[in-house]
């Protein structure tokens, strides 16, 4: 995942090692000497994250998290902290002031690569949140609000704990959050189970469970739609560093080594909570406020007034940040002779379905809106010609793969959809984009149907 960093240190030197190792794994990376300079480059083009010393001789890191946090322009920009103090008293200021993690000199590249991986792919989902929010404030429809102040207050927690002392110490630690925590049998899937019955603000799981990994908690629970942004926290010990990355990198949100500092945890759970309670309301708020105004009625998915707008602002955006983004056409093969043949309620059961093979069959970060009669669109932001290609042929067999059941007394029905792709050129324009995707899409149709075409 593609993303610009930041990196804030008045030692050239590890300046020059933190950058080396980020270009490496192809981030691109501006630097900073002095906290000044890193909040002047900061409000002029936000980071996607910021690697951020502690202790340097203007403004102290802590300082610079505080005002980067009360800048509208970056509020929501990833911090780690990065510093050779080790005291629990450093990390709690660091988290108070708004840093997601605090790493802790020499920093090892395993930890720095996963967090960061972590974070970018967290701001990535956020961000087009609140890019929708945006196109809807701006269409007259208002959404819910990131900014507002949210409520931490009596989180529900899932605690995959098989340590008793260790549960009761982590009952005490967010005992002044007013935390409800729910103990559960000590394996991963017990876990899921118990997630999917009931809905928790946070997952705190321990590493180190007896009967079972408790990284395996990770893909448990991203991979079902009720958990996929639930907030998961893992508990380790100092020597499982390369285990706590491997859960970053599964979806883990944050990590605490052991001994387990109470004050610690709390932070780091509020945090979460926070995060999850945020996301929530605005996705309710903003799923209420567009049903009517910017979905289709027909298939829930948005329609065309929304893309027509979305698309720009979230191309424009791209641009600024020099990311990439794909576009593909779907029309649905013969779908008239559905019509004919069946009738128009059959054609709509068609339609309907369609569009969660489709919704079903992307990721959180893309979006769907139906274009017109049996033509849909998808928006794949930051995604590569090989990508695109791959969703593209996910989608032509999530879709044709399986018979449509039709109203009694018509039965099934095989349908098939002609997918037209293209990626976005430099400075090219929306309706550029959408006419080199629409063409595609009518090569595919002409080469045979039920197959994915890309405008070169």
């Amino acid at each position: 995942m593609s993303g610009r960093i930041l990196v804030v240190d008045d030692n050239p030197l590890n300046v020059k090692l933190l950058a080396a190792r980020l270009t490496r794994e192809y981030y691109a990376v501006v630097t900073a000497g002095c906290g000044a300079d890193a909040l002047a480059l900061a409000f002029k083009e936000p980071p996607d994250l910021v690697l951020l010393d502690v202790m340097m001789p203007d403004i102290d890191g802590y300082e610079v998290c505080r005002r980067l946090r009360a800048d509208a322009r970056t509020r929501h920009v990833p911090v780690i902290m990065v510093t050779a103090l080790s005291d629990i008293e450093d990390r709690i200021k660091g988290l108070e002031a708004g840093g997601q993690d605090f790493l802790t000199k020499p920093i090892q590249d395993t930890a720095l690569l996963a967090r960061v991986r972590s974070l970018l792919r967290l701001k990535m989902v956020m961000d087009e949140w609140r890019l929708r929010q945006n196109t809807s404030n701006s269409l007259g429809v208002e959404a819910g609000k990131f900014d507002e102040d949210v409520d931490i207050s009596a989180p529900s927690v899932l605690a995959v704990i098989d340590d008793m002392l260790e549960l009761d110490q982590v009952r005490a630690a967010l005992a002044p959050l007013g935390a409800h925590l729910t103990q559960v049998a000590t394996t991963a899937e017990a876990a899921k189970e118990a997630a999917l019955k009931q809905n928790y603000d946070l997952a705190i799981c321990s590493l180190t469970l007896r009967q079972d990994d408790g990284l395996r908690i990770c893909p448990e629970l991203r991979g079902q739609e009720k958990t996929r942004y639930l907030p998961i926290l893992l508990l380790g010990d100092q020597a499982d560093q390369e285990r706590v990355a491997r859960g970053l990198d599964l979806g883990a949100n944050d990590y605490l080594l052991r001994p387990i500092e109470s004050v610690e945890l709390a932070a780091r759970v509020g945090n979460q909570v926070r995060f999850r309670r945020s996301y929530e309301r605005l996705k309710q708020s903003y799923e209420q406020s567009l049903s009517l105004a910017l979905t289709d009625p027909l298939t829930g998915v948005f329609n065309r007034r929304y893309f027509d707008y979305h698309l720009p602002q979230l191309l424009r955006r791209c641009f600024e940040v020099n990311k990439t983004l794909g576009l593909l056409v779907i029309d649905a093969d013969h779908f008239k002779s559905v019509n004919d043949r069946f009738g128009h309620d059959a054609g709509d059961k068609v339609l309907q379905e369609l569009a969660l093979r489709l919704l079903n069959n992307l990721r959180p970060s893309d979006f769907v809106a139906r274009y017109g009669g049996e033509e849909f669109v998808v928006v794949l932001p930051e995604t590569d010609s090989p990508t695109a290609q791959s969703i593209g042929e996910r989608l032509c067999e999530a879709v044709g793969k399986v018979p449509f059941v039709l109203p009694d007394p018509h039965g099934e029905q095989i349908v098939t959809i002609s997918i037209g792709g293209a990626i976005m050129r430099a400075n090219e324009t929306p309706a550029d984009l959408f006419k080199r995707a629409d063409r595609a899409a009518y090569g595919a149709k002409q080469a045979g149907r039920d197959r994915v075409v890309f405008s070169p």
